[in-house]
């Protein structure tokens, strides 16, 4: 008789025990034949007592020559280390014993984390701060998701996870809070009998910006104020007034709209009665309005705070402006999959690198009254020689994507393992080593990505944390704990969402509390252990080390074979004259003979030029419909050098970067465009459009999610053109899961744009 047990056919089930589930153990004998029997003995050790047991274990099957058997042990509690003991006897012998143990712990953490950031949209230029701000994505943001992010974990005490808050974003959010304000914000204010044609242009221009599915159409007034904008009829100042009321309704959370919220700073915040009236404001309702809006301004840095010193949370930070650090450091070593990509003159600044990630450090601590102890690099662009500029600011950990690590070392790694993908690595050598997360990329779209369209989250967060286990928990091969890494965009995604994914939220963070299989860690709680939790510390030395690590980011997309290159922000021709003119513009700090110490307004205007957000938009890579916009806020930053020098700016700041385009929308219609020109199409709905030229086919093309950090809602967009002389023809057909079909997304009539 032979006997084994812990191969494929005979495992044991689950092979990493949690506390509270049973276990199942299959063994094998061989050959089969009557009067077999198979038992173990085992014991299991609890907090320093020993209780011992036997198992008969009972006969399931014969499986050619092979007899197969099962027992059951459990459950069992957290920390308990059982040991067992297999015996088999035969009527001819009986089998010396083979020992098996196992501990029961938590099959696995999982770290979820949440990155914020808004670029620097104040125009340096401009006299003071009211009116500074061209974009208002900063403020609105904090409105429906700066706050509430954090909040949501709050009341989920036994969810543990990181939120990343970029030095620059809060930079923003205290500047709103000294007296700056934005160009929306200043058209809210402004009396609507006192708009001039200009502003009225403008407001029914842009107070549409946000979904339509989810922020305008449950609202009755909102939807008829856009159904008249569609059907441009005209506007009367009560009208503009109840615009000017609902743009700013729709980008407060779920829960301000619907109740009275008292924050943590003891103020009351509610704008459901505004919800509840629903039309006729006055000016008065929305001074009021705004006044709520800055209560909970005040309160977002605060609740990250008290909630990171209570230990629920990690903040962790980025270098300050966003750059991209290797690109920083040297634009001749950036990876460029791209067919048709080429480097542009050197940028070679490791210093500029340096000093951005420790301006944020001290920003961080002037926050957080305590140095951060990870940083999630901008877009995850890392590479093996930026490690030790990070190492000597004190940091213990970085975080970027799975993608990295599969083309790491001479020959990658399988990431597809779970032992493999769900673990730390100690990446660099001696005391510039530190930890780097590798995040699930699949797992961390779905949230970003797919769940969006749907309309009961309870059965969406399950599936979720099943697939976890499915792809994770229940295939490790490895005793050790595993940390699963899931990192995404916390801002953006939840406009798409159903009540601004509040109930997506509290789904999964009410499974995540009560799940015996995973655990939720911030990053420093799994690196440095949390006693109060029984989470064990897994230091620097006890990481595998990741060996040549790629230099790449967490953008994977079409064109980037095989992906997570750095060439979303160099390497094509808008990218590179970009690159070219933040070059001049350094070399004329060095020609100064400047420094950071004397001429410290222009080094910041440089920080701020550096920033990964304008390059992201410069190429065909990245569209957003309004690349011009973010084409004139570069430019001006380093125009800001050359002020804060005390010279005149060349006359190549004055020349656009990007190629003439034009943005059709629902809200912004053209009609006419010059030849030569890009027309962009674009729409708040996923869906597809038809489009034609005089006597040529009709062409169907699905729109193009477009974003990011750089803008306010998701949108949907495809680009035409350069187009000649003649005539375009297109319509839309909305995709919206929750369209009903009868909405202004689903106008059917043909639209015209002429070319000449």
């Amino acid at each position: 008789m032979n006997l084994w047990h812990l191969t494929p056919d005979t495992p044991r089930w689950p092979h990493r025990v949690s506390p509270n589930e049973q276990v199942q153990l299959t063994f094998g004998t061989w050959p089969v034949a009557a009067g077999q029997s198979v038992w173990l003995d085992y014991e299991v050790e609890r907090a320093g007592q020993l209780e011992r047991g036997q198992v008969q274990a009972r006969w399931r099957e014969n499986r050619g020559p092979n007899s197969y058997w099962q027992a059951e042990l459990g459950p069992f509690s957290k920390g308990d280390q059982v040991r067992y003991q297999v015996f088999g006897t035969s009527k001819d012998r009986s089998l010396t014993p083979h020992p098996y143990s196992f501990r029961v712990g938590p099959k696995l953490y999982l770290a979820l984390l949440w990155h914020q950031h808004q670029p620097y949209y104040r125009d340096a230029g401009h006299p003071d701060p009211q009116g500074s701000y061209t974009q208002p994505w900063v403020r609105l943001h904090a409105l429906r998701d700066y706050y509430a992010m954090a909040d949501l974990v709050a009341q989920h005490p036994k969810v543990h996870l990181t939120i990343n808050l970029t030095p620059v974003l809060l930079e923003q959010l205290e500047d709103y809070l000294s007296g700056a304000t934005d160009l929306a914000l200043e058209l809210t204010l402004t009396p609507a009998e006192r708009l001039s044609a200009a502003q009225r242009a403008s407001l029914l221009a842009h107070f549409f910006d946000a979904d339509w599915h989810h922020q305008i159409y449950p609202y009755p007034r909102y939807k008829t104020l856009l159904e008249q904008k569609l059907a441009d009829r005209p506007f009367s100042v009560e009208d503009l007034r109840d615009l000017q009321m609902w743009f700013n309704l729709a980008w407060f959370g779920q829960e301000f709209r619907d109740t009275e919220v008292t924050l943590l700073t003891g103020e009351k915040v509610s704008v459901s009665g505004f919800v509840a009236q629903g039309q006729g404001f006055t000016q008065q309702d929305l001074e009021g309005m705004v006044a709520e809006q800055f209560k909970i301004l005040r309160a977002v840095i605060p609740l990250h705070r008290q909630l990171q010193e209570r230990g629920q949370i990690e903040v962790s930070t980025t270098p300050y402006y966003h750059p991209i650090v290797p690109l920083l450091v040297d634009t001749n070593r950036a990876t460029l999959d791209r067919p048709g990509a080429v480097h542009p003159r050197r940028f070679a600044y490791p210093q500029d690198a340096a000093a951005q990630t420790e301006k944020a450090v001290r920003a961080y601590q002037r926050h957080f009254g305590q140095p951060p102890t990870g940083m999630w690099p901008a877009e995850g662009a890392v590479a093996q020689f930026v490690l030790p500029l990070f190492a000597e600011q004190g940091l213990r950990w970085l975080a970027t994507d799975q993608g990295v690590l599969a083309r790491s070392g001479r020959y990658g790694y399988r990431t597809e393992d779970p032992d493999v993908l769900a673990q730390p690595y100690r990446a660099g050598e001696g005391d510039q080593a530190l930890s780097l997360f590798f995040r699930d990329t699949a797992l961390s779209d779905n949230i970003g990505f797919r769940y969006q369209g749907c309309k009961d989250f309870g059965p969406v967060a399950r599936a979720f944390l099943d697939e976890i286990k499915d792809r994770f928990a229940h295939r490790f091969q490895h005793e050790e704990d595993r940390v699963l890494s899931v990192i995404l965009d916390g801002e953006n995604a939840w406009g798409a969402y159903c009540e601004d994914a509040r109930q997506f939220f509290h789904a999964l963070y009410a499974l995540l509390e009560h799940d015996s299989a995973l655990e939720t860690v911030t990053m420093r709680e799994y690196l440095g252990g949390n006693a109060q939790r029984d989470i064990a510390p897994h230091p620097l030395e006890s990481q595998p080390h990741v060996h040549d690590l790629f230099t790449g980011s967490w953008i994977d997309e079409m064109g980037s074979a095989p992906g997570v290159d750095l060439g979303t922000w160099i390497g094509e021709e808008e990218e590179n004259h970009a690159w070219q003119l933040l070059l001049e513009t350094r070399e004329a700090l060095e020609h100064m003979g400047a420094t950071p110490e004397t001429h410290p307004d222009a080094f910041e205007a440089l920080y701020r030029a550096e920033g990964s957000d304008w390059f992201w938009w410069f190429g065909t890579d990245q569209d957003s419909g309004h690349d011009a916009d973010f084409d004139v806020l570069f430019r001006t930053h380093l125009k800001a050098v050359y002020l804060a020098l005390g010279q005149v700016a060349p006359a190549t700041l004055d020349e656009r970067i990007v190629p003439a385009a034009v943005t059709w929308t629902f809200t912004q219609p053209v009609t006419t465009l010059r030849h030569g020109d890009l027309l962009f199409v674009e729409t708040q709905c996923p869906g597809v459009l038809v489009w034609w030229r005089e006597r040529e086919a009709v062409m169907e093309v699905p729109l193009t999610p477009v974003g990011g950090v750089m803008a306010g809602t998701r949108r949907y967009q495809h680009a035409l053109g350069p187009l000649e002389r003649g005539n375009l023809f297109f319509r839309f057909r909305c995709g919206e899961a929750a369209c009903s079909g009868q909405d202004g997304c689903c106008r059917g009539e043909t639209q015209s744009v002429a070319i000449v």
